[in-house]
C-alpha cells in the first residue's frame, strides 16, 4: 500500500519547504504540495517537521573487545538507531589473518538479524604486498572505505608508510580512507609510566593520551593525503586543534574531511574524574571545555563535515542483568578495569542519542541550523561514503527512509528511554525538546511513537558506490 504524508515541513541539507510525500514501492514516489492518492494511507503531519533518516557512518556493533562483546548486536543497536532517528548505519569489519572475504562474510553472517540498512568498512590492520593486491576486491563486495589506525601499537597500527601506499591504492581505485588519529608511540610510554607509577584511575586513560598527539596525527593524515593526492576522513574528531588543523588544511587545497562525535561536545575529562568515570571511557578520550567549544565552532562554521557517534556500547556493570525485550541479559563491561584503567573496555552508547541530543542542544540552542543538521546527520554522510541519493535525501527515487520529526516534544532522556543494550545514557535526566515521532525504512513503518514495529533481519546491506569529497 501507498503512503502519503501530508502538510509536513520538509527539511533537507539545502533548504526548508512545504510539501506531501508519496510513498509508493520503498521509494519515495512524489515530492509535492497538495498530493492526493485515493488509495494511500494519508498520515497528516501538520505541525511536524519531514526530515531524511539518519546515517551514522561509525558504528560498531557485535565487537570484541578485552575478553567481551559490545553489548548491542545489529538487531539491539539497529533498533536504537531507529528510535533515534537513524535508519542506515555503517560498521567496521574487523580484518581476520584469512582475509578480506572470509572477515567480510563473518560481518555479512553477524548482520543477518539487521533492522535498518547498513554498509561496511573495513579495518585496515594488517599491510604487506599480498594485503595490498587485495585491497582492490573490496569494491567488489560493496566496500569502498578503509580504516587506518596510528595508534594501538602491535595490534592496530600501521607504519606511516604503509599508510601511504595505502592511500595511494585507495587514489587508484576510487576509494577512501579513513583514519583513527592519534600518536602511538607517545601512548605507550604515557601508559608503561601511568601503571610504573600505579595511577590506575579512569582519568589516565585521558591523561595518557593527550590531545596533542590527536591534533599531531590529524596534521600527518591531511601532509599524507596531500602528498598521495586522495582525500582521506578523519574519524572522531575530539580535540579542538585537530578543528584548526583540518580548517588550516582544507584551506590550502587539501582533499581532508572531518567528523566528530556527540561526546565529544559535552564531557570532559571531569567526568572520568567522577566515582563513575569508567562510563566515559573511550579512544580518543574526552578532553576540556575549551575543546568541546572549539568542536561546536567547527559545525557551526562548517569546518567539520558529519556527526558519527562511534557506537560501541558495554555494561557499567556487567555482573548485573538488565531486562531487555522481556529477557534478563548481562554482558561482561566496564567492571573489568575496576582496578586498572588500561582494562576498561573502551566505547559508548551514543547511536540512538545522536539526533535528539543534537536537535535540543544544537538546532534549538541556536548553534546549528536545521538544514546544517540533515546534513551532518544524514547527507553529508551519504554523499561521502556513496549512498547518496538513495539515501540522505527526500527526493523522487530515494528510498523513502523518512523521519516525521515533532519539533515541540519534550522528553525526560536516559535509560527509560533509550533502547540501547546496556545499563546506562550518558545523557541521564537530560531535557530534551525535539524527536522523532514516525521512523519509516524504505517506506515502511518502523517506530510509531514509543512503539518498535521493526523486525529482525529486514535490514539490507548496502553495496555501496564512489563517494564524494564535500
Amino acid at each position: 500500500m501507498a503512503t502519503l504524508i501530508k502538510n509536513g515541513t520538509l527539511v533537507t541539507a539545502e533548504k526548508t519547504f512545504q510539501a506531501d510525500i508519496l510513498i509508493q514501492d520503498e521509494k519515495i514516489h512524489r515530492v509535492s504540495p497538495g498530493l492526493e492518492a485515493d488509495s494511500a494511507l494519508t498520515i497528516d503531519a501538520s505541525g511536524k517537521l519531514i526530515l531524511p533518516g539518519g546515517v551514522d557512518p561509525h558504528v560498531h556493533l557485535d565487537l570484541p573487545m578485552f575478553g567481551t562483546v559490545s553489548s548491542d548486536d545489529h538487531y539491539t543497536g539497529h533498533k536504537a538507531a531507529a528510535f533515534g532517528g537513524t535508519t542506515t548505519a555503517m560498521d567496521f569489519v574487523v580484518l581476520e589473518d584469512k582475509g578480506f572475504k572470509y572477515s567480510v562474510d563473518l560481518w555479512l553472517e553477524k548482520s543477518q538479524k539487521a533492522a535498518i540498512d547498513y554498509s561496511f568498512h573495513m579495518n585496515l590492520t594488517q599491510f604487506n604486498d599480498n594485503i595490498a593486491k587485495q585491497i582492490p576486491s573490496l569494491r567488489e563486495m560493496g566496500i569502498q572505505t578503509i580504516k587506518v589506525f596510528t595508534a594501538y601499537n602491535g595490534r592496530l597500527r600501521l607504519d606511516d608508510g604503509s599508510i601511504f601506499k595505502a592511500l595511494q591504492i585507495a587514489r587508484d581505485n576510487g576509494m577512501l580512507v579513513m583514519a583513527h588519529c592519534e600518536n602511538g608511540d607517545v601512548i605507550e610510554t604515557l601508559v608503561t609510566q601511568a601503571l610504573m607509577a600505579d595511577h590506575l584511575t579512569p582519568e589516565w586513560h585521558a591523561l595518557t593520551r593527550l590531545a596533542w598527539g590527536a591534533v599531531e596525527a590529524t596534521f600527518r593524515m591531511a601532509a599524507m593525503a596531500q602528498q598521495a593526492d586522495t582525500p582521506v576522513y578523519i574519524v572522531h574528531m575530539n580535540a579542538g586543534g585537530e578543528v584548526d588543523m583540518l580548517k588550516y588544511a582544507r584551506e590550502r587545497g587539501v582533499k581532508v574531511m572531518g567528523e566528530t562525535c556527540p561526546q565529544y561536545l559535552f564531557f570532559t575529562i571531569d567526568n572520568l574524574r567522577q566515582p563513575d568515570g569508567a562510563k566515559w571511557i573511550c579512544s580518543p578520550p574526552m578532553r576540556t571545555k575549551e575543546d568541546n567549544a572549539r568542536l561546536w565552532q567547527g559545525l557551526t562554521e562548517g569546518i567539520v563535515q558529519t556527526v558519527g557517534t562511534d557506537h560501541c556500547p558495554f555494561f557499567f556493570d556487567g555482573t548485573k542483568p538488565i531486562l531487555y525485550e522481556g529477557e534478563k541479559i548481562a554482558i561482561p563491561g566496564k567492571e573489568l578495569g575496576k582496578d586498572d584503567f588500561t582494562k576498561i573496555p573502551n566505547g559508548l552508547p551514543g547511536i540512538q542519542d545522536r539526533m535528539p541530543v543534537l536537535w535540543t542542544t544544537g538546532v534549538r540552542a541556536g548553534k546549528i541550523t536545521a538544514n546544517q543538521f540533515v546534513a551532518y546527520m544524514s547527507t553529508n554522510p551519504a554523499k561521502v561514503f556513496g549512498l547518496y541519493p538513495r539515501k540522505g535525501a527526500l527526493l523522487e527515487g530515494s528510498d523513502a527512509d523518512v523521519v516525521i520529526w515533532d519539533p515541540e516534544k519534550k522528553v525526560n532522556y536516559g535509560v527509560a528511554t533509550s533502547h540501547q543494550r546496556t545499563d546506562y545514557n550518558l545523557y541521564e535526566g537530560w531535557e530534551l525538546t525535539g524527536y522523532p515521532e514516525k521512523v519509516f525504512l524504505r517506506g515502511k513503518l518502523i517506530v510509531d511513537g514509543n512503539e518498535w514495529k521493526g523486525k529482525r533481519g529486514e535490514g539490507q546491506f548496502l553495496k555501496r558506490g564512489e563517494g564524494q569529497m564535500i
